[in-house]
């Protein structure tokens, strides 16, 4: 019998179930499934429909947690970026000159993930960042650096110095599939004091080498084996066909989730251009540099721009695949998709330093725009993108369990290494960096673009994505600012990648395909968050703390 302060009480049923007959506890999975007519929370149809609650961002509600059955390190994170490429992981770069350049694609890459190189500058320039990705990361390099043996020790130090690594075949013309003579180091180089020696007077001859038709695999443990820092492949003749190099073999083993191309090996990567005829020309030296994917940057993708530069890349350049957008209307999506886009951008105005929605009053909250268009994307096996609005784990998962296959940050990795720019101390004396979106007057301004060209002004990335080039008086859609730094990309996307997998635990779901089925199912539960319930989900009621994310 229950007891209440040592004294005989009322009945647990008299208390609890006044007028209904308990039930027996160990069929209470069975009453739930069978006879209890309410679900908790709402389907995602109920909570996005836009005539009841409004538009809604992410921050407006919550996904209820599941059952957990299994250790967060099992949930499964690969998921397509367009209709060909898939990531191990669905965290991309945005394609803005404060986010995204060379260093921040490789490590974005490396990590599994997608950096779209920025297009404010010249073509040449941000080939060269093409380029260097394309080069990072190896299996058989089919087209390595070769020198000829009258070039100069200060030549192969030049070589260095552009393309980042010092280990380059020295051939009897200096070409590839020619007669294999010696090999350069950073170490024969290094020191050497004179820069008119030609290379043959330090390269080193005894070298370790491996025959053609050499698998990757037997490559590997031929050079694991040895003490040399590439391993060259050569013929019958021994003339050179392509190399290996060590460092490949230490990312594989450093980087295992990292993005690339099952055939080569080279880190996959994706840059931006826009829509305007000289795009065209810039296009061609992407895709000579080794492009992967091209990611049409505008603001707003349903244009005529657009759709003529989707059917013009597809024709041109069967191999490459196309991103369009940004959308956030059924609509805009429809014709993006008719023009024949491998994946779409879902966003206007929502990101941290754009103000589109408050100036020009166009525009759509985030968490409406992602769900209608990549429900309506998904009916073509057209893989989505939620850009912009992401300010931490939370809104990455609620992108994506509103049907995005991946997730684009722009002000979350500005203040990282990686990025472009310089830090500097703010008033407040906090270690900070600039940031700015592509829609503010500075970015409209610059003049890298051109590379001082006659009318390098007018063809920046900043006017042409917000369609602004012909304009007398540029009316901004962005702001520039600061934001505090957040150490590097390869411990803070770590971070989120480890807070998406505990948060698919809590759901109860392994997998990112499971995320998106049980949304669609209705398994997946929310619930909308009143003003105050946003209060009371924060840090409240303490007179002062550390929000320390991760260690």
């Amino acid at each position: 019998m229950p007891l209440t302060n040592g004294d005989v009480a009322a009945t647990t049923k008299t208390q609890l179930a006044a007028g209904q007959e308990l039930l027996d506890p160990t069929t209470a999975v069975d009453f739930l499934q069978n006879e209890y007519k309410h679900q908790d929370g709402l389907d995602v149809h109920t909570l996005l429909d836009s005539k009841t609650y409004g538009g809604l961002t992410y921050n407006d509600f919550l996904v209820l947690p599941g059952y957990i059955g299994f250790p967060a390190s099992d949930v499964a994170l690969d998921t397509p970026v367009t209709k060909r490429i898939s990531l191990k992981t669905p965290l991309l770069s945005s394609p803005m000159d404060t986010v995204t350049e060379h260093s921040m694609a490789i490590h974005m890459a490396l990590l599994g993930g997608l950096g779209v190189v920025h297009h404010n500058c010249s073509a040449e320039d941000q080939a060269e960042m093409v380029r260097k990705v394309k080069r990072f990361e190896n299996g058989f390099i089919l087209d390595p650096v070769v020198l000829s043996p009258k070039t100069t020790v200060g030549e192969a130090k030049q070589l260095k110095e552009k393309w980042g690594f010092g280990g380059f075949p020295v051939t009897e013309n200096g070409t590839l599939r020619s007669k294999l003579i010696g090999m350069i180091t950073t170490r024969d180089i290094q020191f050497h004091p004179n820069p008119s020696d030609p290379v043959t007077s330090v390269m080193s001859t005894d070298l370790v080498t491996a025959p053609s038709g050499t698998t990757l695999i037997e490559a590997n443990a031929v050079l694991s084996k040895s003490k040399k820092g590439k391993l060259p492949i050569v013929d019958s003749d021994h003339n050179i066909v392509s190399l290996l190099s060590r460092s490949d073999l230490m990312k594989n083993l450093h980087y295992p989730l990292a993005s690339k191309l099952p055939h080569s090996k080279q880190l996959i990567c994706a840059a931006a251009i826009g829509t305007r005829p000289e795009d065209k020309q810039r296009l061609q030296i992407l895709a000579d540099a080794g492009l992967d994917i091209i990611v049409l940057d505008s603001s707003q993708g349903n244009s005529i721009f657009q759709i003529e530069m989707i059917k013009f890349i597809k024709e041109k350049y069967p191999g490459l695949d196309v991103i369009g957008g940004n959308v956030v209307t059924v609509a805009q999506t429809a014709n993006l998709i008719a023009a024949g886009v491998d994946g779409l951008r879902i966003g206007m105005g929502s990101g941290s330093a754009c103000i589109t929605q408050e100036v020009m009053a166009v525009g759509r909250p985030q968490a409406a725009s992602v769900f209608n268009v990549s429900s309506f994307a998904a009916r073509f096996g057209v893989p989505c993108i939620a850009d912009g609005g992401i300010q931490n784990v939370g809104h990455i998962v609620k992108g994506l369990a509103l049907g995005a296959s991946t997730v684009m940050m722009g002000g979350l990795l500005a203040g990282t290494t990686e990025s472009p720019g310089n830090y500097f101390v703010s008033h407040e004396g906090k270690l900070v960096k600039a940031y700015r979106g592509m829609g503010s007057i500075d970015a409209m301004e610059d003049k890298k673009a051109g590379s001082g060209a006659k009318g390098a002004i007018k063809s920046d990335a900043g006017k042409a994505r917000y369609f602004s080039e012909g304009d007398r008086l540029l009316v901004a859609q962005g702001v520039s600012g600061s934001v505090l730094d957040r150490g590097s990309v390869t411990k803070f996307v770590p971070y989120l990648l480890a807070g998406l997998q505990h948060s698919l635990q809590d759901i109860g779901m392994k997998s990112l395909k499971a995320l998106r089925e049980g949304v669609r199912n209705g398994d997946v539960r929310f619930e909308l968050r009143t003003v105050s319930a946003q209060a009371e989900g924060n840090v409240h009621g303490l007179h002062s703390f550390d929000k320390k994310l991760y260690s």
